[in-house]
């Protein structure tokens, strides 16, 4: 009796911080990897690409594949929520994959890393994410099977509440607090603590190390919190603040395509899979609104890949 053939898959979530990939042959798990960032608005489009492959080069020497072809990939990008964006990398990474890799890969797509956590989140059922990371976006599918978004737009637009806007509040309430327009706040004194480089008794020390990259909003977000977390009253106000600019995107969501449903809510992302001081506030609040509960998401969204990986080869034998 023949053995039915297994298809080779990789699902990739390519997240704000970092990116995680998965290779199955069939239903078993042969490997997984992660490396840095893939975001394309933080490493540009070619080294994203570079990331990406490096990732897919690495999870089949682990796996031991007896040949380069894959069946299906499925990514997941961060900044990359435009079709015209995803085709971009996508068209990108099919061709190093093929020229320089020599790499064959019968189906590869490129969705927003949103995508994977939403279809990972509910297993393909309507529901709304909440993500919170380095950036952050309410996503949703609807009874009717509509996709709809709040927030997402970057730290450079919005993106209140995430990782990143933390991080950046923290650091402008120590620029207040240099001048006198705020009060002191314990995570300036952390930020002396453990960059020795910035003077108190000479501000503009504060501006280079920024400048010199000694650290980023990201970088500091885990100071903001824990000073939160120990009762300072500036780092408790960000938070607060933070929490309130991310159930509006959950609320808004709610109001314009669910009102009058109960709808469930799943949290994901770094900082609330973490069980952070934030997140703990968002999923208390979140329980508190009519209309919303919040559960824990069937799957992490790298799985969400994976799933839709699967989907993408089931469809294409239909096809045959």
């Amino acid at each position: 009796m023949a053995t039915a053939y297994e298809p080779i898959i990789i699902g990739i979530d390519g997240g704000g911080s970092r990116t995680r990939g998965v290779l199955y042959k069939g239903d078993t798990e042969l490997a997984q990897s992660e490396t840095s960032t893939a975001r394309v608005g933080t490493v540009g489009v070619v080294e994203s690409a570079e990331r990406i492959l490096n990732l897919i080069s690495e999870l089949i020497t682990m796996a031991k594949l007896p040949n380069r072809e894959i069946d299906a990939v499925l990514i997941g990008l961060a900044g990359t929520w435009l079709k015209e964006e995803q085709m971009r990398s996508q068209q990108l990474i099919s061709l190093l994959a093929k020229r320089e890799r020599k790499i064959d890969i019968d189906k590869l797509v490129v969705t927003s890393d949103a995508a994977i956590a939403l279809d990972a989140a509910f297993e393909g059922e309507h529901g709304i994410v909440l993500i919170v990371g380095t950036g952050t976006i309410a996503i949703a599918k609807t009874p009717k099977g509509e996709f709809v978004r709040c927030g997402g737009w970057g730290i450079e637009l919005s993106d209140e509440g995430s990782g990143a806007w933390i991080g950046r509040e923290g650091l402008t309430a120590m620029a207040r607090a240099f001048d006198g327009r705020g009060k002191w706040t314990a995570f300036a004194d952390m930020m002396i603590k453990f960059f020795p480089t910035i003077n108190p008794e000479i501000p503009r020390t504060f501006v280079a190390a920024y400048n010199e990259r000694a650290f980023d909003y990201s970088t500091v977000t885990p100071f903001v919190m824990e000073c939160a977390t120990n009762g300072d009253e500036v780092c408790t106000n960000i938070i607060e603040r933070a929490a309130d600019h991310l159930i509006e995107n959950v609320t808004t969501l709610y109001n314009k395509h669910f009102k009058g449903n109960d709808v469930p809510v799943a949290c994901v992302g770094g900082i609330m899979e973490a069980d952070t001081i934030l997140a703990k506030i968002v999923k208390k609040r979140l329980n508190t609104c009519k209309g919303l509960h919040v559960v824990e998401p069937k799957a992490v969204p790298l799985f969400g890949a994976v799933r839709m990986a699967r989907e993408l080869v089931r469809q294409d034998q239909e096809d045959v």
